[in-house]
């Protein structure tokens, strides 16, 4: 086994874990806002907000900040923060001294170090494989185990709260950390030599120099800017359904923990079916097909979620999840992908920065709008807005090359290597 192979092995088992820890905090953020802290649905949702607006804040700078770093040392770093508040939330929960404020801060302050972890994270997969079919197959087994851990991580919350309590589940959360940076310290791949594009002199203004230079890259670029925005705008309007489905099926449904616990999860089951599938398709069909099917296969699932939740119905609820997950599980490592793909890798951090400040920036602006709709809407209003909201990523998707491509197709030639320069 070549060492390359044998790292990303490594760093796929210690993410897997992360991201199933992630997942526990799905159903066990709310519910220790609502349950243990007694504050109602519209303030519980505004706790996603908080932990992803330190994209909003620090998405830009923190991409040209990486791309002068060891990637794979900011990703230790993040991993332990993350760990550390966790820990303070578990032990403070356990005590009875936390409040809603103290939380709404421990979590951003997690969201920060998130943060740099997704920008480093996403920077770095490229370092150990340049060739584009490497690259699509690594990003779909990382796809996997998220998608895995979206379908295990609501089941194991929900159990271990019915049998522990949600101290416990955050407690599993920070331990899912301190495995991941285990795992990290173990990989024995070191960042190439510094380049001559990160020796340039830190004059005064060089981080919004290189800001600049990422934003220009992005959106004159004929690929990557529609499929970002088209990202920008699904993301915006799905995370108002994901934020909102836990509460949804806790007020309106009248489910037990457990119960929406293998909702949640159960619904989860459509993206490892995406991802599985993703790197034949985009083999076969090419990356712009593929993209442009996957968008509308999600956003259709998207739609009928809120139908079958007006019918009362927890099987309707998981098929429309089912639906929309193998969308998503096709789409996001065929983007990611294509970012690596069409990125030189001295701009890379700040290329994903910018993926990430816009689309993960959209988490936070979609969890505030959730918040507000809750309040005017309702839990099932909040749910349809949602939906058919996110009709809206189609035509920012079909547009320039990715229009071109279609037109085309089968003439689109994917990228085989990676550029340098």
């Amino acid at each position: 086994m070549s060492s390359a192979k044998r790292d990303f092995r490594i760093l796929w088992a210690g993410q897997s874990l992360n991201l199933l820890g992630d997942q526990i905090l799905v159903v066990a953020l709310p519910l220790l806002a609502v349950q243990v802290m007694g504050v109602s649905a519209s303030q519980a949702v505004l706790l996603p907000f908080f932990l992803f607006v330190p994209f909003l804040i620090f998405g830009l700078p923190a991409g040209a900040i990486v791309d002068r770093l060891s990637r794979r040392l900011t990703m230790i770093v993040c991993d332990t923060i993350q760990a550390v508040v966790f820990v303070l939330v578990t032990a403070l929960a356990l005590n009875g001294t936390l409040t809603f404020p103290m939380l709404v801060l421990l979590v951003a302050i997690a969201g920060t170090a998130v943060v740099f972890f997704q920008i480093a994270y996403t920077s770095y997969i490229p370092e150990l494989f340049s060739e584009a079919q490497d690259l699509q197959r690594s990003n779909s087994r990382l796809f996997f185990s998220e998608s895995i851990t979206k379908t295990l991580g609501p089941m194991l919350a929900g159990s271990i709260i019915a049998w522990l309590g949600i101290a416990a589940v955050i407690a599993v959360n920070a331990g899912t950390f301190v495995l991941s940076m285990l795992s990290l310290l173990v990989i024995k791949h070191r960042q190439p030599k510094t380049t001559k594009h990160q020796v340039k002199k830190q004059a005064r203004g060089w981080i919004y120099r290189d800001i600049r230079e990422g934003l220009h890259f992005v959106f004159r670029h004929r690929r990557l800017e529609p499929v970002i925005m088209c990202g920008v705008v699904y993301v915006t309007f799905s995370i108002m359904v994901d934020s909102t489905l836990v509460l949804y099926c806790l007020n309106v449904l009248s489910l037990s923990s457990v119960i929406i616990g293998f909702v949640v999860g159960a619904a989860a089951a459509g993206f490892p079916i995406g991802n599985l599938f993703c790197t034949q398709l985009v083999n076969r069909f090419g990356v712009a097909r593929t993209l442009v099917v996957s968008a509308i296969v999600s956003v259709t699932g998207l739609i009928l979620i809120p139908l079958a939740g007006s019918l009362g119905s927890v099987t309707g609820l998981i098929a429309a999840s089912v639906l929309h997950g193998i969308g998503e599980g096709i789409f996001g490592p065929t983007a990611l992908t294509l970012r690596q793909t069409d990125t030189p890798d001295h701009l890379l951090g700040r290329i994903n920065s910018i993926q990430r400040f816009l689309v993960w920036g959209a988490v936070s602006i979609g969890n505030l709008i959730a918040a507000l709709t809750i309040k005017l809407f309702g839990l099932s209003g909040t749910l349809w807005i949602g939906g058919l909201g996110t009709i809206l990523c189609l035509p920012l998707l079909i547009r320039r090359d990715i229009l071109n491509e279609l037109l085309n197709y089968p003439a689109e030639i994917p990228a085989q290597r990676r550029p340098k320069v």
